[in-house]
């Protein structure tokens, strides 16, 4: 079955709105794990608009005492600065299981993109070796809506990565316009592509209670869905619990 991360970003967007430690991220992921989340995200900025790096270590030593999935999420290339380490810095306090490279900058409200595998293989690869040193299992954000984004996902395993999530907000787009066969086949292919050369795939961005199943349907194979705004959105009305229980029951097909 592909598991669920839970992503809390939002949760800390909430915290730092106001100020003071509530909601607590931490007591928030407790309450998915509690509620059968197989583990937890945290995609930190180096300008700490949600997760800081003191929820990273307390969020860590809550998944190692659980016995769950850590996944780390960042740009290696950023610099560091007050208050962010950088993102090899972080996985070294943290030991997340998974590190989840994504190429964001600092003006991008959310990750939009994945990485040109051919033209970034030079730089990524001592980044992957250092993860990889650590214990991390490392994931590259890749795109599947382009030609040129699933020919260079074959590319991602020359530079020494596990695994790739594909960048499920172009489907998510496609899904809510009506044309989710189209964009799912380009998905299918883009997993296929990564499994022929020994990756694994994981998925995430904009998924949701009604556009997941549908996507896992036509795109088999995935290990993995980091989910965080749309489910955050939804536990506002169904409560945190019974939404990461309705993304179980997706994820087992008993919906």
């Amino acid at each position: 079955m592909t598991v669920l991360s839970v992503n809390v970003n939002k949760i800390a967007v909430l915290r730092n709105s106001r100020g003071g430690g509530e909601p607590d991220v931490v007591r928030a992921a407790h309450a998915c794990l509690d509620a059968g989340a197989h583990g937890i995200t945290v995609h930190p900025r180096p300008d700490a608009r949600h997760i800081r790096a003191d929820d990273v270590l307390a969020l860590a030593e809550l998944t190692r005492a659980r016995g769950v999935e850590f996944n780390l999420e960042g740009n290696p290339f950023a610099p560091p600065r007050p208050g962010y380490p950088g993102f090899l810095a972080l996985c070294e306090q943290a030991r997340p299981a998974q590190a989840t490279l994504v190429p964001d900058g600092d003006a991008q409200l959310t990750s939009d993109h994945g990485f040109e595998f051919v033209r970034d293989a030079a730089t990524l690869r001592p980044h992957v070796d250092a993860l990889k040193a650590l214990g991390c299992r490392v994931s590259l954000f890749a795109d599947a809506h382009t030609e040129a984004g699933r020919m260079g996902i074959t590319h991602a395993a020359d530079v020494g990565a596990d695994r790739v999530e594909l960048y499920t907000g172009p489907y998510a787009e496609g899904f809510a316009s009506g044309s989710g066969t189209a964009i799912a086949a380009q998905f299918a292919e883009a997993a296929r592509r990564a499994r022929d050369v020994g990756l694994g795939v994981n998925a995430g961005h904009d998924l949701s209670q009604e556009n997941l199943g549908f996507f896992l349907q036509h795109v088999p194979g995935v290990l993995e869905v980091s989910i965080g705004h749309a489910l955050i959105g939804e536990a506002l009305y169904q409560g945190l619990a019974t939404t990461v229980r309705s993304y179980l029951e997706i994820l087992s097909g008993r919906r």
